[in-house]
């Protein structure tokens, strides 16, 4: 399987403090990695890194394009809803098309090619009715699609969600999960997540962060890997198609 992005011994941090240290991690094309740990334990640093909006402390980042290394990789990002300002007076459409600004120079339109990859997009998120609305007026859930189409019309090789389920729309949360199978065919998707229970059904493999990274390959995790690694003991009880996670008692 082909490599997409490869961490070697790698340290981060910011100023004296170490954040993340020794992390090696491998994401493969059409990978569905979950990033899974505790608040703090550097989840976000982590995607910092991979971003290429935190410099190593030390070891490495090699991205990879058909077993060449390559600068950089085309990379969508989706982060948290809480950085979004829902006041700023932008349109749908406009917002969808700023993915692809780095594609265009500088004070000039977007080309045929590029309008027709916004309206596929627009149709994709099911957006076609909503593109002249204003960000402010969407509800949580047509702002999820909206800033799900604007990491995607790049055609990303690598999507990035950052903590998705603290904005899934209840009533569009099955279409959501639905999308990520279909786009994780044509790119390989890194999804972020404090919460076991909500990822473990969709992803492929699971890395947790907790200053170190323990990778576990597959979904099968057992017990001991999760007591181990999230170093709070829990279970996984099944609830129709979403597991939830129930904390055990602590050893005092």
């Amino acid at each position: 399987m082909n490599k997409l992005i490869e961490l070697r011994d790698m340290s981060a941090g910011y100023g004296e403090k170490t954040v993340l240290r020794d992390i090696s991690l491998c994401v493969y094309a059409n990978d569905f990695l979950g990033i899974i740990g505790p608040n703090g334990g550097g989840k976000t640093t982590l995607l910092k890194v991979i971003l290429g909006l935190l410099p190593l402390t030390s070891g490495s980042i090699r991205f990879f394009q058909e077993d060449t290394v390559v600068p950089a990789l085309r990379i969508g990002y989706l982060p948290q809803l809480n950085r979004i300002d829902k006041k700023f007076p932008i349109s749908v459409r406009e917002v969808i098309s700023s993915g692809l600004s780095s594609e265009k120079p500088l004070f000039r339109g977007f080309d045929k090619t590029q309008q027709m990859r916004i309206d596929e997009t627009l149709q994709q998120m099911g957006l076609e009715d909503l593109e002249a609305r204003p960000i402010g007026e969407l509800s949580g859930g047509q702002l999820q699609r909206v800033l799900l189409g604007r990491s995607l019309v790049s055609r990303p090789q690598v999507l990035i969600l950052d903590e998705p389920n603290s904005y899934v729309d209840k009533r569009f949360a099955s279409r959501f999960y639905q999308l990520l199978e279909e786009i994780n065919k044509e790119s390989a998707i890194i999804l972020v997540s404090h919460d076991m229970g909500t990822i473990l059904p969709i992803v492929k493999n699971i890395a947790c962060v907790n200053e170190t990274l323990h990778y576990h390959p597959g979904t099968d995790v057992a017990e001991e890997w999760l007591d181990n690694t999230y170093a709070c003991p829990m279970e996984l009880v099944g609830h129709g198609d979403l597991p939830h996670r129930i904390l055990k008692s602590h050893k005092q």
